[in-house]
């Protein structure tokens, strides 16, 4: 067998146990940097994953997440964050996690070398030519995850590949293919550090960059958040006044008269409308606060 570089030993620690507390911290910390030079180096497949899926969201399309272990969960939490961030659907942001709900928890043992339920649980959700399937695995080769990409690509749903190792068959297989290199973990093939460190920058990227072409951003402020708790309601406060130049408190009425939407709060204030028609008048430019604006 092949022996995949994160499964190899790293040639510049083997006394990694020997290390004084410091030095073993130094070298922890070095290392999990070197994750975000392999998604730079990646950066214009993000790039052309984000302009792919930007058409397919806009037609109505899913967010689906795939992944094993580490990698299953980190899709979970990107797919989670997305509603409160960026008040996208929750049913559109779907996490498919191989052993299902309790392996969040607790390692489901084989469930990742099952392709058939990976296939299986792709099919359960009904895939559609303009879901999004983002594939996630450090090795890019874990029968879970290739399993739901051949069900995803049957459906003709776009499907974007995220691996650690150089020509993996995920990366080979999507249609889209994110290689981030990430090479010899400090413990090796503990894929929870550098690589997975790696998969979160990269899906951190890509979701926020679609969510910003899909106007959920307005200048560099989140403008589309759910205010859900007292915390982001003084954000949804705070981003309305940086917005608009108000004080908070006319911010707050706004908001209040709004239903809390921070984008109609933002277009009733700058051009002097009520909320109903600064909700038009969104909805008119596809929800672009900048294009709401304009003159």
């Amino acid at each position: 067998m092949t022996t995949l570089r994160t499964e190899t030993p790293h040639p510049e620690h083997d006394r990694l146990d020997q290390y004084a507390t410091h030095d073993l911290v130094e070298a922890f910390v070095h290392d999990q940097g070197l994750a975000a030079v392999a998604v730079r180096a990646a950066a214009s497949d993000i790039a052309r994953a984000v302009e792919a899926a930007v058409p397919r969201l806009e037609a109505g399309g899913r967010l689906v997440y795939v992944g094993a272990g580490t990698s299953g969960r980190l899709g979970l939490l990107d797919s989670v964050e997305l509603h409160p961030t960026f008040s996208w659907p929750r049913e559109r942001a779907v996490a498919l996690l191989a052993g299902g709900p309790s392996a969040i928890h607790v390692a489901v043992e084989g469930a990742e070398d099952d392709r058939e339920q990976g296939a299986r649980d792709l099919a359960g959700i009904g895939p559609v030519a303009n879901d999004v399937v983002i594939l996630i695995a450090a090795s890019g080769g874990t029968p879970y995850v290739l399993g739901a990409l051949a069900a995803a690509r049957a459906a003709g749903a776009l499907t974007i590949g995220l691996a650690n190792n150089p020509g993996s068959a995920l990366v080979e297989a999507a249609e889209i293919g994110i290689e981030l290199d990430t090479g010899h973990e400090l413990v090796s093939g503990s894929t929870r550090l550098k690589a997975g460190t790696a998969q979160k920058i990269a899906l951190n990227t890509f979701s926020s960059a679609v969510m910003v072409r899909l106007h959920k951003v307005y200048g560099n402020l989140m403008v589309d958040l759910k205010p859900t708790n007292a915390k982001l309601v003084r954000r949804a406060i705070r981003l309305t006044a940086l917005a608009t130049g108000v004080g908070e408190e006319s911010a707050q009425a706004a908001l209040e008269a709004s239903g809390f939407q921070v984008k109609v709060a933002i277009v009733a204030i700058a051009k002097g409308l009520c909320p109903a028609d600064a909700r038009a008048r969104l909805a008119a430019v596809h929800g672009s606060v900048r294009a709401a604006l304009a003159d």
